[in-house]
């Protein structure tokens, strides 16, 4: 069979150390380093793409994504220092790089030019070599030392100017230097004059400006290598208590507590974001000048709710911070191998609070993982490590589901086939707990300490846990120690069930492998080997075979307690083994992190292939149940997926319509707390209904009144609106008439006008077009003059030419005879170098050729006389082996014969001494046997002397017995009695609970209605003074109601002083409305908002309304003092003619008759007369109409009394 492939599915962790270890590809995938690989992860599918290692690698030092998004350079840690770079879209190999320069054996960190084409690495300890490559060319530009070799100080973090690709910052312990590529060589410039401090980190927010963090809590900005500002960063005293206290509690020397470090700093459009202290980071944004930055958000890691301290958390120390290539997401990295994720667009719209991360894909483990197992009946994962946390993960979604930490570490775990139980080893106890739906609770312990290794069997009603050397086992339904298996004399490091569960397999660090029967408890195969200290074990399905790895590099394979296969491992140790559940596939881990697949059968020499996988020894390897998924688990805290198959493509094939199992563990507490919190929910939301129906019904009864009110004074303002009309009609009829008399007369005026103007343009005319004509005549005589002195030019012109054309002529002839010569003497010395050049090569090979066939010869005859040698020497050594060797069987056989002598002679002495021993033996024993037949006949008398007594004491129990059954009656119906009472007090508890939450809801109840009253007091209270102020102010109104424009201006004045108010007040009233109803009845909003919104629309058709027709009022009142200006007027003239006539005295009526009779009867003009009858009736209608007047004045002056309400708005003045 052939070696079975695995293909690396996805990875759960972080590798830490490493510069710039998270970068964004593009808007869904990040870039981060796991184990010895570079992984690319897509967020929103949730997948994995893996950069494999290079083969001798110690491990990636370094990572940078290039700003066109195409290219990750990763910086590995080896003999050599070396730089690979990989296509991000097709994950090939593009180049590989390093150099002689460096001394160090790793890069530090790496940057890409702003165009990509470039690269920058720092080398580490001990030269700090900084090399700038062209790296697509493989070339080297320039190289410097960025660190001084007396001070031989650490530098931190080498970065591009965005914007020019020659212009780099470094920074380190007392380093900030900016250097400038030219001719060749990193020129340094702008030095510093400051005192130096230990900058951390650093970013470019502009071309000429870097920002630069240390490691006491000081942001530098610096402007083309001078500082501009500096920002100094301090912890709040809640939090450095907070820290100190934590630190205090953990006994952790690592956190300081001085001011916080800047760790991490990364620039965008808006500013920066920076690392400082733990788990902390702080946004700057630009000013309005752009030339400083203020603090506008700070970000924090959240409590960790499954620790048991959860603000644990909050103590990570943040490494690295990426922005995505939108700007919407921030992801930092932490010390802690954790990856958290914020949206800056939320982090933006509460600004001024404090923002909280979020896990980018799921909670990592940040310690060495000490064991794994998977589940048989569910997709599982369960891993424990010495971070004290247990996970559950789910191997089909790839997610975690389950995650807790403890107060102790575990050190093994082992998964109940049904999922539903986990047993773990503590560095106390061994617990078995329940893995509940969002909880892991224990419920059986076991005193067995520091267990490293335990197992579930395949049907799960036994487990195994290794106690030191002793291998116990437990039943899982009644905990009972069924078997104790004890053999090994050194530790157990493993355990094995066979897939029927009849046999049991462990090895141990005393070189044994023991094969143990699970009913009987007995070895039944064993295979030791001292020197070497077992890791691992695995076993075929049929249960014949066991596979076994440890100290020796090998892999052996042991049947019927024979070693049948002992395949060496090409000097690397392997630390874990397992075999697939098809018995096809048998894989290995090594102590430097790689996976190997096996051929088998295993052939000796071993056929294998390598995987990169982990940066560490890999731990331990399990297969899934379905043999579709391998598991790799290592000290460098990560967890491995592979997909594995056979070169054929064949697996166990699992039977799709079983399906997972879908059960879980949930406690009766849990359920009924959530059932009682169920019901309580469907009652509030009951009541909740109740009320709001009720609420509404009353809203719309009062809306139904208000809606025909609304109707009836809308129906009596459209009717008089209509007369209003009508009057308005004839009014306007009588404007047109005058206004067509206008038009008439002015059209009149215009074309006489228009006449007048003809007649005088048409005079200028023909002046004008005299005067054309005598330009005319003058700039054609000017034309002719031009066109002859054009001619005389061109002339002259052609003639110049002709004679520069000859002289150049003759020019080029010279130089062409020139050019000719110098060609035919290139030719001639081409053709004598040509010559000299073959003979040159002739002259080469022919000595080439002479030197060929000399060493040729010589080899030949060396060639002849060694293997002559060699066929000498072989012989030689075959005789001297022969001879040995019957030199060493002699020997042997002599020794054998002098130890046969000497064992001889010791078995005669001793079966001497054994016959004397004998012989006294037997005298004793005689003597013994009389003194115990002796003492047998004194027991005998004894023995009677009892059975007497024991007569009288039966007796005496059968008495006590009867007195005790009364009492034992007694106790048992008190002890009933007392739990119908505790059943009855548990209930009374249930009562006056239910009765507390009833009496919390009626107080909260009780307190709405509270301030719901004081607020309508409040209301009623500022109607009231708003009912005040508006009377005083419409009593000022009438003041001014004989001036027509102040009370026009003052009515105005009142409408938008009391109008504008009363919208707000209900503006605000309704917003208060709802924020009550949003908070106390989410439910029901939407229908709330519908019907406000139909409201709304109607509140807003009424108020165009009404303000169409106060424009209409306004109208109408202009119209009024018009017509009281022109009665004024009329009156003033009717004065004037009874003054005239006599007519305004009493008692000369009479006679002013007369006198008009007199005037009428001696001037009889028809004229007059209708003039008269005119201005009487004028007289008539104009009294008439100032009757309505005073009628509509005095309805106005009562209608005052009923005044509208201060809340709604003032309705429009009604107009006859």
């Amino acid at each position: 069979m052939a070696i079975a492939v695995a293909q690396a599915k996805h990875m759960f962790g972080l590798k830490t150390g490493v510069s710039g270890n998270v970068a964004y590809q593009d808007e869904q995938t990040i870039v981060y380093p796991a184990g010895a690989n570079c992984v690319m992860y897509n967020i929103d599918q949730k997948l994995q793409k893996f950069i494999a290692g290079s083969d001798k690698s110690q491990g990636i030092t370094a990572i940078a994504v290039s700003p066109n998004r195409r290219y990750v350079a990763l910086a590995e840690k080896g003999e050599k220092a070396t730089i690979t770079i990989y296509d991000l879209h097709s994950l090939k190999k593009r180049k590989v790089l390093s150099s002689p320069d460096v001394q160090s054996n790793e890069f530090v960190s790496l940057a890409f030019s702003p165009d990509s084409k470039y690269l920058v690495a720092q080398g580490g300890r001990p030269d700090w070599t900084l090399l700038y490559w062209t790296w697509e060319k493989s070339k080297v530009m320039a190289v410097t030392k960025t660190s001084p070799p007396q001070a031989n100080a650490p530098v931190y973090q080498v970065t591009f100017n965005p914007q020019d690709n020659t212009q780099l910052c470094v920074v380190g312990n007392g380093i900030f230097k900016l250097y400038r590529y030219s001719e060749g060589n990193l020129k340094q410039f702008a030095f510093q004059k400051m005192e130096p401090q230990n900058y951390l980190c650093q970013a470019w927010v502009s071309d000429e400006r870097v920002v630069v963090g240390t490691d006491n809590g000081r942001l530098l900005l610096f402007e083309a290598g001078e500082l501009k500002t500096d920002i100094s960063i301090s912890m709040s005293q809640k939090e450095t208590d907070k820290d100190r206290m934590g630190s205090i509690a953990e006994g952790d020397p690592t956190i300081p507590l001085g001011p916080p470090q800047i760790t991490s700093i990364v620039a965008y459009s808006k500013g920066f974001a920076c690392a400082c202290g733990p788990g902390t980071v702080h946004l700057f944004e630009k000013t309005d000048d752009k030339d400083f930055f203020k603090k506008a958000r700070e970000i924090k890691i959240p409590v960790d709710q499954n620790s048991s301290d959860p603000t644990k958390a909050q103590m990570q120390m943040i490494v690295c911070l990426t922005v995505s290539p939108s700007e919407e997401t921030l992801v930092a990295s932490t010390d802690a191998s954790q990856l958290y994720s914020i949206t800056l667009s939320t982090a933006d719209i509460g600004k001024g609070d404090q923002a909280h991360f979020e896990y980018l894909a799921q909670a990592f483990h940040q310690g060495a993982i000490t064991g794994v197992d998977v589940c048989i009946r569910k997709p599982l994962i369960a891993t424990c490590s010495l971070d004290r946390s247990i996970r559950i993960w789910n191997f089909e979604t790839c997610n975690l589901e389950l995650y807790k930490e403890f107060a102790e570490e575990a050190y093994s775990i082992a998964l109940h086939p049904s999922g539903l139980y986990i047993l773990v080893g503590f560095s106390d106890k061994l617990r078995l707990m329940n893995l509940l739906i969002d909880d892991i609770r224990g419920f059986k312990e076991f005193t067995i300490r520091g267990c490293r290794e335990c197992s579930f069997s395949n049907g799960g009603h036994l487990f195994a846990a290794v106690h030191s050397n002793v291998i116990q086992v437990y039943s899982t339904t009644n905990f009972e120690n069924v078997l104790n298996l004890k053999g090994h004399n050194g530790k157990v490091r493993a355990v094995i069930w066979s897939a029927d569960d009849n046999k049991l397999v462990s090895c141990g660090m005393d070189g044994a492998v023991y094969e143990w029967d699970t009913f009987t408890g007995k070895r039944v195969g064993e295979s030791v080997l001292k020197a070497c200290s077992y890791s691992s074990v695995a076993v075929t399905p049929d249960g014949k075979t066991t596979f076994a790895v440890g100290s020796d590099r090998s892999l052996k394979e042991i049947a019927d307690s024979q070693i049948l296969r002992d395949v060496e491992s090409d000097d690397t140790t392997l630390t874990s083994v397992s075999m697939s559940h098809s018995g096809r596939m048998l894989f290995a881990g090594t102590s430097t992190g790689m996976l190997r697949s096996l051929k088998f059968p295993l052939t000796v020499p071993g056929e294998w292939q390598d995987y990169h996988g982990h940066s560490a020894s890999i731990a331990k390897l399990k297969i899934t149940y379905d043999d579709q998924y391998l598991v790799s688990i290592s000290e460098d805290a990560s967890i491995m997926m592979w997909k594995i198959q056979d070169k054929e493509g064949r697996g166990m094939k699992r039977d799709k319509e079983a399906g997972w199992a879908e059960e879980i563990l949930i406690t009766k507490s849990d359920l009924e707390e959530k059932n009682s919190m169920m019901s309580e929910l469907k009652t509030r939301v009951d009541e909740l209904k109740m009320e709001n129906e009720y609420q509404l019904r009353l809203k719309d009864m009062n809306y139904n009144e208000k809606i025909k009110e609304l109707t009836e004074k809308f129906i009596q303002e459209m009717e008089s609106l209509k007369t209003k009309n009508q009057v308005l009609k004839t009014d306007k009829d009588k404007e047109e008439a005058k206004h067509e008399e206008e038009v008439q007369e002015v059209m009149d005026k215009h074309s006489k006008e228009l006449g007048d103007m003809e007649s005088a343009n048409n005079q200028k005319l023909m002046l004008e077009y005299e005067k054309y004509q005598e330009l005319q005549a003058k700039s054609q005589k000017m034309q002719e003059d031009y066109e002859r002195e054009l001619q005389e030019r061109e002339e002259s012109k052609e003639r110049a030419l002709e004679e520069l054309t000859e002289y150049y002529e003759t020019e080029l002839q010279k130089k062409t005879t020139q050019l000719e010569q110098s060609h035919d003497q290139a030719r001639n010395q081409q053709k004598e170098y040509e010559e000299t050049k073959t003979q040159i090569e002739e002259d080469a090979d022919r000595e080439i050729l002479d030197i060929k066939n000399k060493y040729e010869r010589q080899l030949r005859d060396e060639k002849e006389a060694n293997q002559r040698l060699k066929g000498e020497s072989g012989i030689m050594r075959k005789k001297f082996t022969s001879l040995q060797k019957e030199i060493e069987d002699h020997k042997e056989e002599i020794k054998r014969y002098q130890a046969d002598i000497a064992k001889l002679k010791k078995d005669i002495a001793g079966h001497e001494k054994d016959i004397v021993g004998l012989r006294k033996e037997i005298q004793e024993r005689d003597e013994t046997i009389q003194d115990k037949e002796k003492r047998i006949y004194d027991l005998k008398k004894k023995n009677q002397e009892l059975e007497k007594f024991k007569f009288v004491l039966d007796y005496k129990i059968k008495e006590l017995k009867k007195q005790i059954e009364p009492r034992e009656n007694d106790i048992k119906a008190m002890k009933e009695q007392i739990q119908e009472m505790e059943s009855e007090l548990e209930r009374f508890h249930k009562q006056n609970t239910q009765l507390e939450l009833n009496i919390t809801e009626l107080r909260q109840k009780l307190k709405a209605t509270d301030k719901e009253m004081h607020l309508e007091r409040q209301r009623v209270r500022d109607k009231e003074a708003m009912i005040k102020r508006f009377k005083t102010d419409l009593h000022n109104c009438v003041g001014y109601i004989q001036d027509p424009k102040m009370l026009k201006e003052s009515i105005k004045a009142l409408y938008q002083k009391h109008v504008q108010e009363d919208i707000t007040e209900s503006a605000s009233v309704d917003a208060d409305i709802q924020k009550e109803y949003a908070r106390q009845r989410e439910h029901l909003e939407r229908s709330v908002a519908s019907l406000r919104k139909k409201l709304a629309k109607d509140t807003e058709i009424h108020r165009a309304d009404n303000v169409r027709i106060m424009q209409e009022n306004v109208s109408l009142i202009k119209e009024i003092n018009d017509l009281r200006k022109e009665l004024k007027i009329a009156r003033t003239q009717v004065h004037d003619l009874e003054a005239a006539l006599g007519l305004h005295r009493k008692n000369n009526t009479v006679e002013a008759s007369m006198t008009l009779q007199a005037v009428t009867s001696q001037n009889k003009n028809a004229m007059m007369e209708q003039d008269l009858d005119e201005s009487r009736r004028m007289i008539d209608i104009q009294k008439v109409e100032i009757k309505k007047l005073r009628s509509h004045l005095f309805e106005l002056e009562t209608t005052q009394v009923s005044r509208p309400p201060s809340g709604g708005r003032l309705p429009p003045v009604p107009v006859s």
